[in-house]
């Protein structure tokens, strides 16, 4: 079956090239849709102070992409929310608008509650640096920019004391080619990132920047932290 569009006939095989082609630009413009819900979603930024209820934890965490992080750690036992957000940059500018072009020096990040009955500080660390590249300066694959830096903002003295630890044993055990760059500094604010940004993974699972980004990510936790995963999301 064909059907005409300005005098071009489009067979089927045509119509699949197009459909593969449209597929790879979700990709691209994955990033890019971001700055176009901006102007259908301009509240006003929800800035959190460090409180913390009984028998939790908070840390804050940026290795890239925050859609990336979110569900990573979303499937971790023990973890009781992880919200995506920037830190780290000017606090008068705390939108994805202006954090996407870098020159505020805010991190995407995700700011992780969990319980530290369940889950310790230790644990959350090491799936954290497994499960992005700490060795590459303001980037993580595709995503370039101090925006995407690999950055602990720890809450409190222990946390920092693990986090530089954790880095120092790394580094010597040789499990990367190359020295960590993760910045190790503590939280000064957490700015809540857009509605549009959160769960984002969840909302949009078929979305080309998720199966080809987020997925390997999440199979890669899955299969170095089995003991750590939700029992929603075990096979």
């Amino acid at each position: 079956m064909e059907s005409q569009a300005s005098g071009i006939a489009l067979t089927r095989p045509v119509l699949f090239l197009l459909f593969l082609l449209m597929q790879g630009l979700g990709l691209a413009e994955a990033r890019s849709v971001h700055s176009d819900s901006e102007s259908m979603n301009n509240k006003q930024f929800n800035y959190h102070k460090n409180t913390e209820m009984p028998n939790e934890k908070k840390i804050t965490l940026g290795a890239g992409c925050f859609w990336c992080v979110e569900a990573v750690f979303k499937r971790v036992e023990g973890v009781r929310s992880a919200v995506s957000g920037y830190s780290g940059g000017r606090k008068d500018e705390a939108s994805y608008r202006i954090v996407s072009t870098g020159e505020s020096n805010h991190a995407e990040v995700v700011q992780i509650t969990y319980d530290p009955d369940i889950i310790t500080i230790d644990a959350l660390l090491e799936i954290y640096w497994r499960t992005h590249n700490p060795t590459t300066l303001n980037r993580q694959g595709a995503d370039v920019g101090p925006q995407y830096r690999s950055v602990i903002f720890y809450h409190d003295d222990y946390q920092r004391e693990r986090a530089e630890y954790f880095k120092k044993k790394l580094d010597k055990s040789g499990m990367f080619d190359d020295p960590i760059v993760t910045e190790i500094t503590p939280l000064d604010a957490f700015y809540e990132a857009e509605e549009y940004h959160q769960n984002y993974f969840e909302r949009n699972p078929d979305q080309g920047y998720c199966q080809i980004v987020i997925r390997p990510k999440l199979d890669k936790f899955k299969s170095l932290f089995e003991e750590n995963l939700r029992e929603e999301y075990r096979p």
